[in-house]
């Protein structure tokens, strides 16, 4: 039997360790607090992430990385701005290939997940995104993911082992595109969130949307991502499901935020630190993106919503595109 190790005891981390064992692989998922993965040993939930849902049977919890060792593949879900911590701190390798699966951008550097890796540590990697939600993965619910590899062999085989009767994987040799299109979508997820909790309508909501894909895809193209990638399940369909559910943890901070104009959460809202990230990388590439921009001038304090989008509604006009 298939041997899958899961690093990070998160939302996405556990629904991952949930879906593969339901689809009866050998399961073990690693959490770095102690007292967490205690109390899911025994309360047999994820009640800080997850609260309410069980974990599948025979799903082994361990706070212990050496049992991680034996997998025949490892599935990395740690936030972005922990990977290289994590790398450099445990001195983390493994013979088995290692398949990237949070969304984010390094602050302060800009890097991919796939590039941290290069710098860090030598693993055969590949990247896994998508639209899923933590709590409907974790129920068992039909969902669809794209799993991309340089290695086309490398893909095929992950494809094969990973995929279940709930969970469909797409195969892509688009790494960087995957990879882009799961991170930037958190920063419009987040706009729409905005516009949606400081009440300005559908309208309003469906523009982000859509030019905000736009914004999306000249830079990820710019950075040498494939069209029919930002066009498929890591894309635009990770777009739509984060842009129009408070299920989605960036879209709730910034329905919240334009709600209240205050958010207290304990969860990874990896749209924050993207934020600024993007805007360091269009300016690499000299791409314009104006709503990123005023994503990260509300998120920083530099001006209010009404401000951001006055400021976005007053653009000069142009042609679609």
């Amino acid at each position: 039997m298939t041997h899958v190790g899961v690093i990070g005891a998160g939302a996405f981390g556990t629904a991952l360790a949930s879906v593969m064992r339901i689809g009866g692989l050998d399961v073990t998922l690693w959490g770095r607090d102690g007292a967490q993965i205690a109390l899911m040993q025994v309360e047999r939930q994820n009640a800080r992430y997850l609260p309410g849902v069980a974990l599948p049977d025979r799903l082994n919890v361990t706070a212990d990385l050496e049992q991680i060792g034996g997998a025949d593949v490892v599935l990395m879900v740690l936030p972005a701005q922990r990977l290289r911590g994590f790398l450099e701190d445990q001195k983390f390798t493994s013979d088995a290939p290692v398949v990237l699966c949070a969304k984010g951008i390094e602050g302060g550097t800009g890097l991919l997940q796939t590039q941290i890796v290069e710098q860090v540590a030598d693993l055969q990697t590949a990247v896994l995104s998508g639209p899923g939600f933590a709590s409907e993965m974790t129920k068992g619910m039909p969902t669809a993911l794209s799993i991309a590899s340089k290695d086309a062999a490398l893909g095929a085989q992950l494809q094969a082992m990973l995929s279940t009767q709930s969970l469909r994987l797409y195969l892509s040799p688009d790494e960087v595109g995957v990879q882009l299109g799961g991170a930037l979508k958190n920063v419009y997820a987040i706009a729409c969130g905005l516009v949606v909790g400081a009440g300005l309508g559908e309208s309003a909501r469906a523009a982000l949307m859509t030019r905000g894909f736009a914004e999306l895809a000249r830079l990820a193209g710019s950075l040498g991502a494939h069209t029919e990638t930002l066009m498929g399940l890591s894309g635009f369909g990770d777009l739509a499901l984060s842009c129009t559910s408070l299920q989605s943890r960036n879209f709730a901070f910034g329905e919240q935020l334009g709600r209240t104009g205050t958010f207290g959460t304990g969860k990874t809202v990896e749209g924050i630190a993207t934020a600024e990230a993007v805007l360091s990388l269009a300016k690499t590439v000299d791409v314009e993106m104006p709503i990123a921009q005023a994503v990260a001038d509300v998120l920083d304090g530099r001006m209010q919503i009404a401000q951001a989008l006055a400021t976005l509604m007053s653009r000069p006009l142009k042609r679609e595109g």
